[in-house]
C-alpha cells in the first residue's frame, strides 16, 4: 500500500488529508484496526523511533507514550518494585515481572499518567498478552509495534469499540537520508538526524566529580534518546530506566527544567506513603485517580482535602500533604540524570535540578558561561559531561 488516506489533518477542516511513499514503494505500515489520524501518525512514527533506538542502544524492551508529538515519558524494561507498581497502578498485574516489554510499558505509561491521557503508544518489540492487557485499559488512542501476539491483537482489537489504532511497522524500514517537509507552501530538507546516542557521548566529564556509574550513563541515554524525539527547548530528568520528567516546547532552558522537574517531583512523590495510602473509593475510575492524586500533590485549581469535596473521591478525610513532607521525601531521593537538547546558558537549571536529586547531568556544552555551570555542578559534588551534540526537534 502506496498511500493512506486521512480522516483530516491536524483539524476537521483541514481536507483533505494522507500519507503517502513519494517514491512509489509501500509504506512501513500496516493498519491492523482503526483509522488512525494525521497526529496519531506524526505520534506513531516519532515515538517509534525512540523506542526503536532505545532498544538499539541498551539492549532492553523500550516503551513511550506520547502526546502532540512529544513523549510523556519512555523506558526499558526493569523489574519495578512494589511501591512503583502500586504508584502506576499496575500492582494487579499478573506476569509483570515475566515481560519485560510489559515493564518498559508499565512505567512509560505510569510515569506522568496525567499527562499520558489519550496517548500513542510504541513497544520495541512484539506485543505479547501482558502488555495489550495493561494498554487495554488505559485511555489511549493507538499503539505501534513490529508485531502482536495474536491473543495480544484480539484484545487491542476489542478496546474503543473496536476502533482503537493498531499499527504494526516494518522493523527494518530504513528512511531515506534526507528528509522534507512543507511550511507556509515552502519546501524544508535537511539530512535526517541519524546521530547514534550511546555511551561513546558521555566520555568528555568536565567536572572534578568523573565517576560515573554504568547505571547513571544508562539513566543519560534514555533523557538524551528521548530528547531526540521532544518538541525544542527540552530538558528530561531519567532514573532507574525511565524518563520521569519530560519538560518540552519551552522557549526558555530554564522554564524547561522547571517543568520537568515538577513532573519527576510529582512522580517521586506518588511513591509516598501519602499518596499510596490515600483511601479511594472503590468506584472511582482510574483518570480520576490520577487528577485527584496531582491535586492532592501539587494543590493545584481543587483543595481535594476540603469539606465538601472529599467526598467526592474518599471514603474517610485524608490529610493534606505539607510543603514540608513533600521536601522531606523528596530529599532522599537522589541519582537522577538530568538531559538537555542544548546547552545551560546558566547555572540556574543546575540549581532546580539539585531540588529534585539530580546527581549526573549530560548537555552539549558551548556556552559562553560553561564555567558558571561547571562550578554549579562541582557544588553539590555532580558529574557532569559534554557531548558536543545539539538535540534540536521540530
Amino acid at each position: 500500500m502506496n498511500e493512506l488516506e486521512l480522516k483530516y489533518g491536524c483539524n476537521p477542516n483541514q481536507k483533505p488529508a494522507r500519507v503517502y511513499m513519494e517514491d512509489g514503494s509501500d509504506l512501513p505500515i500496516t493498519v491492523l484496526n482503526g483509522r488512525p489520524g494525521y497526529i496519531n501518525l506524526l505520534d506513531a512514527f516519532n515515538a517509534w523511533q525512540l523506542v526503536k533506538e532505545l532498544k538499539a542502544a541498551l539492549g532492553l524492551p523500550a516503551a513511550t507514550s506520547f502526546k502532540h508529538v512529544s513523549p510523556t515519558s519512555a523506558a526499558v524494561g526493569l523489574p519495578l518494585p512494589a511501591e512503583l507498581k502500586k504508584a502506576c497502578f499496575v500492582d494487579d498485574v499478573e506476569g509483570l515481572d515475566a515481560s519485560p516489554l510489559a515493564c518498559a510499558y508499565a512505567r512509560a505509561r505510569g510515569t506522568d499518567r496525567l499527562c499520558s491521557f489519550g496517548d500513542f503508544v510504541a513497544l520495541s518489540d512484539v506485543c505479547d498478552v501482558t502488555t495489550a492487557s495493561m494498554i487495554a485499559r488505559e485511555v489511549s488512542d493507538g499503539v505501534i509495534a513490529p508485531g502482536y501476539e495474536p491473543e495480544a491483537l484480539e484484545i487491542l482489537k476489542g478496546k474503543r469499540k473496536g476502533s482503537y489504532n493498531v499499527i504494526q511497522i516494518d522493523p527494518d524500514y530504513v528512511p531515506a537520508v534526507q528528509e522534507k517537509k512543507q511550511v507556509f507552501g515552502v519546501t524544508f530538507e535537511q539530512g535526517r538526524n541519524n546521530l547514534k546516542i550511546d555511551a561513546e557521548l558521555l566520555k568528555n566529564i568536565v567536572t572534578k566529580n568523573k565517576d560515573l556509574p554504568e547505571s547513571a550513563a544508562r539513566d543519560l541515554i534514555v533523557s538524551l534518546i528521548t530528547l531526540k524525539y521532544t518538541q525544542s527547548n527540552s530538558v528530561c530528568f531519567a532514573v532507574d530506566g525511565q524518563a520521569i520528567g519530560v519538560g518540552a516546547g519551552q522557549q526558555s532552558r530554564i522554564h524547561c527544567t522547571r517543568l520537568a522537574g515538577t513532573k519527576a517531583d510529582t512522580w517521586f512523590l506518588r511513591q509516598s506513603p501519602q499518596v499510596l495510602n490515600l483511601p479511594f473509593k472503590e468506584e472511582l475510575k482510574r483518570p480520576d485517580r490520577d487528577n485527584v492524586i496531582d491535586g492532592y500533590i501539587n494543590q493545584n485549581e481543587e483543595d481535594v482535602c476540603a469539606d465538601g469535596i472529599w467526598q467526592r473521591y474518599f471514603t474517610r478525610q485524608p490529610a493534606p500533604f505539607t510543603a514540608e513532607e513533600k521536601r522531606a521525601f523528596l530529599a532522599t531521593r537522589q541519582g537522577v540524570a538530568l538531559g538537555s537538547d542544548a546547552f545551560f546558558p546558566f547555572s540556574d537549571s543546575i540549581e532546580r535540578g539539585k531540588l529534585s536529586g539530580v546527581q549526573y547531568v549530560a548537555e552539549p556544552g558551548g556556552s559562553i558561561r560553561d564555567d558558571a555551570v561547571i562550578e554549579a555542578c562541582d557544588k553539590y559534588g555532580m558529574v557532569m559531561a559534554f557531548t558536543g551534540i545539539r538535540l534540536f526537534h521540530h
